[in-house]
C-alpha cells in the first residue's frame, strides 16, 4: 500500500506551517485539518492497491509486471478524475 506523499513547496496542503512566533495555533490546526481530509479522501484508493496486491499473492491474478503497471495506471487516473488537485502527484 502506497502511503507516500511528494510534497509540493508551491502547495499550501504540502506545506507544513513554520515553527515562528507569528505562526498562529489555527495555521496548523488548517493544516493537521487538511492533512486529515486528503487522507481519507485517498483511503478508497489506497484499499484497492491493497487488495490488487493481495489478489496476486493469493494467486488470484497473474504475476505481472505489466499488468501491475496498467492497473497502477487505471487506478491513479480514477484518483485523478475523483479526486482532482487533491490525488496524487508522481
Amino acid at each position: 500500500m502506497t502511503t507516500g506523499h511528494s510534497r509540493d513547496p508551491a502547495c499550501v496542503f504540502c506545506t507544513p506551517p513554520h515553527d515562528d512566533a507569528a505562526t498562529s495555533p489555527d495555521t496548523a490546526a488548517v493544516f493537521n485539518l487538511a492533512l486529515a481530509v486528503r487522507t481519507l479522501l485517498r483511503a478508497p484508493f489506497d484499499a484497492m492497491r491493497a487488495y490488487y496486491a493481495s489478489a496476486v499473492r493469493a494467486g488470484v491474478i497473474e504475476r505481472s509486471k505489466i499488468g501491475s503497471a496498467r492497473f497502477e495506471c487505471k487506478l491513479a487516473a480514477l484518483e485523478r478524475a475523483a479526486l482532482g488537485p487533491l490525488a496524487r502527484r508522481v
